[in-house]
This record gives C-alpha cells, structure tokens and sequence, in this order.
C-alpha cells in the first residue's frame, strides 16, 4: 500500500471518531429503549393476564390494519410478519418507527411551509400541453408531476448532462464563483477533506462579498465524514450551517427519514443535481470501492425554481428555534436566457416520506409503462417493490429492451446480497442486468426511447421511494436525453452483463439472502 493511501486511511479514521462514536451510542440507546419497552409489557402480560389478551388483540388489530391500507404488500408483508414472529417486539417497533401518525407534528410542519413556498412557481401551464401535442404519454409522465408533486415543467430553461462527478463539480464551482445575491447546497453526505476543501474556499470568499450562502447536510449520510464542529467551522467564514434531522437517542419515525438530496442552486439561475455528494469518493480522490461512477446536470433558466423550493422547504421546515425566511421572492428571480435549446423540456422534482404519494417510483413506474422500445436504468441498489418489478418485466415481454446496471464493487455487502436476489425473476422475463466491473456504481438515471431521461439522487430501492427527501430532474427532447444514452453505451462498455448466471434461479435461492430481502424495507 503506498504512503499516500494509508496516509489518506489513517487520516479519514481520525476526522470521523466522535461522530461514529455518537452515532453508536444513539443506536444502543435507541435499542435499549426497544428492549426496556418490550420487556415492560411482557412483563405486564405475565402478570397480568387480560393484559396479555388486549396485547393479542391490540396486534391483530395492527395486522389487520396493515393490510388493508393501499400501501405496496412488498411494504406490508414484513410488519405483518414480524408482528407474527413477536406481537410484542413487533408491536413495539411498528409504534415506534412505522406509525405515521408519530410523525404529524413534522408533517404540519412542512405543510406550513409548502403553502408558503409552492404558490411562488409560475411554470406555464401551456408547457403540458405543448408536450402533449408532441407525445401524449410523455406528457402524462410531466402532467402526473406537476399535479402530484406540484413541481411545475417549463421549455424556457437549458440542461446540460455530465457523465463523471468531477466534470460536474468542475463546472459547479465555476458557477459558484460568479454568485452576485445567494448560494443554497443541500447533500445528503458532506466530507470536510480535498474535495470540499475547493468547495469551501469559495463558499467564504462569496460569503465575505456579501453573498448569502447556506448549507444543509444530513446527520447520518456525513456521520462518518464530519462532527458537530464543523457547522462552528462554517459560520466562522460566514457561512450558514445547518444539519437535516439530528441523530438522537431516543426512537422515533421520523429519525428514519434522512434528506438524501443533492442540490446546488446559484442566485436562483444556476442548479446543480445528480447523484454525487461532496466526499472525496465521489470524485475518484479516494477509491475505497474501486472506481466509482456518478452523474448529475447543470441547469440554468426558470426551472431551477423548483431546486430552489425544495432547499428553502428542508431549511424552514426543520428547525423551530432557528430565525425563517420572512419573504422567498427575491430568492426566485424571473431568468431571461441569451441562448436556449429549443423545444426542450425539464422538469425538477422533488419526493418527501411524510405523504402517501411515492412520487420518485411512480415516475420511474410512468416511464417504464411508456416505453416502446427500450429503457434502461442505472442504479446502485435494486430493491424494489412488487409493483416495480411487474412493470419492468411486463415491459420486457412485450418487446421493451429493459436493462439495468448495478455495481461490480458494493459498498454494502448486505445491500449487495439482497440487491442480487431479485435478478432471477427479473432475468427470466427478459430484463437484461449488467454490472459495472471497474466498482461501484452509484450513479441514478434513466432513459427511455430516445426522448426521456431522468437524473438525480432516486436510488431503485426501499429507502429512495419510501423513507428519504429525494430529487431528480426530468426531462424531454433535450441533447442531453442523447448524451445520458451515450453514457449508457460507454458504460456499458465496462460491464459485465450477468442475466444468464441468474436464469435458472439458484443464485437467488440463499436463505441469508432471502431473509434480508424480505426485511429490506425496514432497514
């Protein structure tokens, strides 16, 4: 191993203790009050033995409940079970960390917000309907967004698609430095290391011109990157800091919804999205999984009022005690392009945990069900629903060339097992899978038929269409449809396309690997 490697190890492993530490002890708190709880009632039952009666039926009661909602039975099926396995741990856990109703104070807190914030995006009506006239079930795909998510499509904005994380972040910073009013970033995982460090350096020097500039990162997604110093470290350089749902020890649902989005916006004219966070990974600084491939787009127009919104959402709804935006407007400027492409068409979006409308799949399910001639995907996790995985597969046996890149190198072995125990009877309704050989794949895009595509932060998975903030950003008849597809060809250049190891279906047949699937949505 060379000196810079272990140099790079040791140095890593030194900036993270206490916050893996604090970490860890949340986790054991959190399980120990699971535990105490659990005890507590058994003991009660014991003694008690109408209590153990009103328990029994308290948890059918709860079963009952749970399979008559609408939700997915992929969703269903592992609180039902474990309930089964152990009403009393079972029961425990469900009104903990999957009752909903435990998160209503957050949800009216957002509610407040987005009455506020959603009114303020003006795209034109007309947009729908001029995509329509185009292709109807495009149109549907943009439609069914602006009416579930409220995020509106526009024709007046440019797009550019970036295949490598370090292009995009060459091209983010160039734009941070020419910010006049304000600079917004919102990352799920922030390390305070090299490729930071660029990052930072111009943060502060806007910040000391009198430019606004704020961050937002997530608790967990940096807890192995950063400490609780490092806020104290921005707004010493004049930077305004604030962490998305702190890691406490005590249980409660809403701890289970981390802010997975990526977003960069730059006076309100400039966005940045994709997949990438600010951590040296990502840009091939270090290479704990070989070589990692990412994406993400430029935006530039009125459609970055959407990315816009989504950051003033997270940064007023999530603090109480901390001073909110009095006025937006002068965050969402009209932009007049110079030069723009023509007939083209985006869209950014954004999906939240705390309502029943799962927007990231159903976009993703909307595309599939569209498709005529082909749609590929790029994913590092494949854990999907059962919804999901009919889609793709009825795609399959009417003709659609449906493939999917997973990662040749995990980050999670776990996640790894469980995301090849769904390739089987993907594989034998003729979805095509590959895996990226040169190591992880962490990029989350998809095209379809040459005119489609969609980037950002939407993992095929549990977490991204159920538990997380996310974002993407959709778009129609665009060059940069065509270069996500280029992207798709060379990368699939360095694949190993592994659908025939998986035919007969033996290699899904591990009971370790069956067991974590059947759990997947409560991890």
């Amino acid at each position: 191993m060379s000196v810079s490697k272990t140099f790079a190890t040791y140095e890593k492993k030194e900036q993270v203790k206490n916050s893996i530490g604090r970490l860890m002890i949340a986790v054991i708190a959190i399980a120990a009050e699971v535990l105490f709880i659990a005890m507590l009632i058994s003991s009660l039952n014991e003694k008690y033995t109408i209590l153990a009666t009103i328990f029994r039926i308290i948890a059918l009661a709860i079963v009952i409940a749970i399979s008559t909602k609408s939700a997915s039975a992929s969703v269903k099926l592992p609180w039902v079970v474990l309930i089964m396995l152990n009403p009393i741990i079972g029961v425990t856990i469900y009104f903990m960390v999957g009752f909903s109703g435990s998160t209503r104070k957050m949800r009216m807190r957002f509610l407040n917000v987005d009455n506020e914030l959603f009114p303020l995006l003006n795209g034109d009506k007309e947009v729908l309907e001029e995509i329509g006239d185009r292709d109807l079930g495009v149109a549907n795909v943009f439609r069914y967004i602006s009416h579930k998510a409220l995020f509106p499509a526009y024709s007046d904005s440019n797009i550019e698609f970036y295949g490598e994380a370090r292009a995009a972040l060459t091209a983010q910073k160039e734009a941070m430095r020419k910010a006049e009013h304000f600079i917004f970033m919102e990352y799920h995982a922030i390390e305070d290391s090299a490729a930071f460090a660029g990052i930072k350096e111009i943060l502060a020097e806007k910040a000391a011109e009198g430019v606004e500039v704020r961050i937002i990162y997530d608790d967990v997604g940096s807890v192995g990157f950063i400490d609780s110093s490092f806020i104290k470290r921005l707004n010493d350089l004049g930077i305004k800091c604030r962490v998305f749902n702190p890691v406490v020890p005590i249980a409660n649902v809403f701890l289970n919804n981390r802010d997975h989005r990526k977003i960069t916006v730059v006076d309100g004219k400039i966005g940045f999205t994709g997949g990438y966070n600010l951590a040296n990974e990502y840009f091939k600084l270090t290479r704990p999984y070989g070589d990692w491939k990412d994406s993400g787009v430029r935006i530039e127009g009125n459609a970055v009022h959407n990315l816009t919104v989504m950051f003033l959402e997270i940064w007023n709804a999530t603090k109480t005690h901390d001073t909110k935006d009095v006025s937006y407007l002068k965050y969402i400027p009209d932009v007049k392009l110079e030069s723009q492409e023509k007939g083209s068409f985006i869209q950014p979006y954004g999906d939240t945990p705390l309502d029943h409308e799962h927007v990231g799949e159903n976009v993703y399910l909307n595309i599939i069900n569209n498709a005529d001639e082909y749609v590929w995907f790029m994913t590092p996790y494949l854990i999907i629903t059962d919804e999901m995985n009919k889609a793709l597969t009825l795609a399959a046996s009417r003709g659609v060339d449906v493939r999917i890149i997973t990662p040749g190198i995990p980050d999670k072995r776990a996640t790894y097992a469980v995301t090849r125990s769904y390739y089987s009877r993907l594989v034998r309704d003729g979805v095509r899978i590959y895996e990226y050989t040169p190591g992880f794949c962490h990029a989350k895009q998809c095209v379809a038929d040459d005119e489609i595509a969609t980037c950002g932060t939407i993992n095929l998975d549990y977490r991204s269409f159920f538990h997380h903030f996310e974002n993407g950003v959709l778009m129609y008849n665009c060059r940069a449809v065509y270069d996500i597809k280029a992207d798709f060809d060379e990368t699939l250049t360095k694949c190993v396309e592994v659908t025939d190891r998986y035919v007969d279906g033996k290699k899904s047949l591990n009971i370790f690997r069956q067991t974590l699937r059947l759990f997947a949505v409560l991890m």
